[in-house]
């Protein structure tokens, strides 16, 4: 079971889930950190937490990034975390709504202080397009607007942006 957490210096999670904070000058109007298990089942809870997480948001505010876009490269971050790590902790999933222009940035956490691969894409002909494993990376470095890894205090954490969409306006103001 997901265990929810909230920021080291904020308030503690909710009794039934991620608790969101308000906005703050610069930073996220939103944010999340739920652990996860590290087993395989993280990844369909992750992808379950952020569909929720960014179906719920108001759509009439605009700025937000394309769930389908954020939950295919959630699953594989915390897929990468599952299966390249030694599993001596919990995998955490890290969730910020970014303020104007909108967008969402998340980070997966994961108890090996070893980088992650490297978040660029391979010279074509590199990937067997036979090969099961191999594209994970790709696919983050592809289709985010900015993603990297950087250290922390029990490990690491890999992470990627997702630009906000505009709101659409309804057909009758077109």
């Amino acid at each position: 079971m997901p265990e929810a957490t909230g920021p080291a210096a904020g308030p503690p999670a909710g009794p039934t889930g991620p608790t969101a904070y308000g906005p703050t000058a610069h930073g996220p109007t939103a944010s999340w950190r739920v652990r996860l298990p590290h087993t395989t089942a993280a990844v369909p809870i992750a992808r379950a937490l952020i569909r929720t997480a960014l179906t719920d948001l108001d759509p009439a505010t605009g700025g937000h990034p394309d769930s389908d876009t954020a939950e295919l490269l959630t699953a594989e971050l915390v897929a990468n975390a599952v299966e390249h790590t030694a599993g001596l902790g919990p995998i955490e999933l890290v969730v910020e709504l970014l303020a104007t222009p909108g967008g969402c940035q998340i980070e997966v956490h994961d108890s090996e202080p070893a980088r992650a691969g490297e978040l660029v894409c391979p010279e074509p002909g590199e990937v067997d397009p036979w090969q099961e494993h191999g594209r994970g990376l790709l696919l983050i470095r592809a289709l985010s607007s900015d993603c990297g890894h950087r250290p922390t205090a029990q490990g690491k954490a890999v992470w990627f942006t997702l630009p906000g969409i505009p709101a659409q306006r309804p057909r009758s103001e077109q």
